[in-house]
């Protein structure tokens, strides 16, 4: 039995900028910054790590309290933007999805930046949310490179099912997709679908590394190894 773990941004879909500009409107309306986020390289950071990044940009003090308040008004604005971004699911992603769904060694999940509320409405957009059992997000912890512990725990909480590091694939389109996957000697899955070319995937240590998903069966080869 594997546990596959899937990004969402830049890995399963695009969802136009929706994120990053409900991002930054949230945080002109609560710190009067415009673009707060432009210097920040936000690809395969946790949204908590962004928040405390622009925050510091800034010169304004961190709390937690103030980070709760800042989710909830970026949640609204997410709830907005969502319905009407001219997104789309990544290629190869439907039918790999329909695929691993077909069978049963695998348990499909997520590892992901985006906080659980966050990922839901992106998800849900593009009819994707059903195909995932399972999750660790940015709202379980700021430390992406934690977050996959979250994942298995979350598992054996919900089936009682403990599933072994090594039998962890992490599949996402950055370099911190790979770290969190090599810190627990987990298999990683580079997808050049995102700001990172095959190339950087490959030097960041990925076990494997993708144009795409286009090719089904060769993706699924490569989870069966």
């Amino acid at each position: 039995m594997k546990l596959l773990l899937f990004d969402i941004d830049g890995t399963l879909i695009d969802s136009d900028g929706a994120g990053v500009r409900s991002l930054n409107i949230s945080f002109e309306e609560m710190f009067g910054k415009q673009h707060a986020f432009r210097e920040i390289s936000l690809a395969g950071k946790t949204d908590p790590q962004i928040l405390r990044e622009g925050m510091m940009l800034h010169a304004i003090p961190y709390s937690e309290e103030i980070a709760s308040k800042f989710f909830k008004t970026y949640l609204s604005h997410l709830t907005v933007q969502m319905p009407h971004t001219q997104g789309h699911i990544k290629q190869g992603i439907p039918e790999a999805l329909e695929a691993l769904k077909m069978e049963e060694r695998h348990i499909i999940g997520l590892l992901t930046g985006n906080i659980e509320a966050g990922a839901g409405l992106k998800l849900r957009k593009f009819g994707l949310s059903s195909y995932f059992e399972v999750g660790a997000y940015g709202s379980d912890g700021e430390d992406r490179n934690k977050l996959l512990p979250v994942a298995v725990d979350k598992l054996y909480r919900s089936r009682s099912l403990l599933v072994d590091y090594r039998d962890c694939v992490v599949i996402g389109d950055t370099p911190r997709d790979i770290d969190c996957a090599k810190a627990y000697g987990a298999f990683s899955v580079g997808v050049a679908t995102g700001p990172y070319t095959t190339a950087a995937l490959t030097n960041a240590g990925a076990d494997v590394v993708f144009d795409n998903l286009s090719n089904t069966g060769e993706f699924l080869a490569v989870l069966n190894h």
